[in-house]
């Protein structure tokens, strides 16, 4: 791994971390989780097992530190952990036919449906978390907004980062395209 690298995603962890703290709980204090797009954003910039391993798991760690819903912590390092390698997979299946900006877009909304629905799965029926709510409210209330957050945070984002990274000298997917 490229130091450059790691402090590329170290500062997207943060940002994601910082944007994930200063939301406000929405449903039995799940929001959304913006860290999941910075993690989207450095698996589409470095799409190896290494980095996604490590974006995953600071992703997870912080994540569940940080959430305010019950019992969150495992739930949240199994959801990044899951979620980041099937996006990785989805990442490397489809190769260049992912170069575009819409695509990579759709697979950020999709990932982010992934993320919810093992988080909650995780949650309620494995550690039974006591929320008062079913999974199909937290899911209609929490996940499916957190899509569309995700989504227009990734459109803001995306572009930006895309840029800084091009006028650097980082080795990454963008760089070698």
């Amino acid at each position: 791994m490229n130091t450059k690298n790691l402090v590329l995603m170290a500062l997207l962890v943060g940002v994601g971390a910082a944007l994930y703290v200063v939301t406000p709980g929405m449903v039995n204090g799940m929001k959304p989780d913006f860290m999941l797009t910075m993690m989207f954003i450095g698996i589409l910039l470095f799409p190896t097992v290494k980095e996604t391993f490590l974006l995953s798991l600071t992703t997870g760690v912080l994540s569940g530190l940080f959430t305010t819903f019950p019992a969150g912590l495992v739930p949240n390092i199994i959801d990044k952990a899951v979620t980041g390698f099937v996006f990785l997979a989805i990442l490397i299946v489809l190769k260049k036919g992912l170069s575009n900006f819409v695509g990579s877009a759709v697979l950020v909304g999709l990932g982010t449906i992934l993320s919810g629905t093992v988080f909650l799965s995780v949650a309620l029926f494995v550690f039974n978390a006591n929320v008062g709510a079913t999974f199909t409210m937290l899911f209609v209330g929490v996940v499916l907004p957190a899509v569309a957050f995700n989504v227009i945070a990734f459109v803001i984002i995306y572009p930006i980062v895309v840029k800084l990274v091009k006028r650097s000298n980082f080795k990454t997917a963008i760089s070698q395209a």
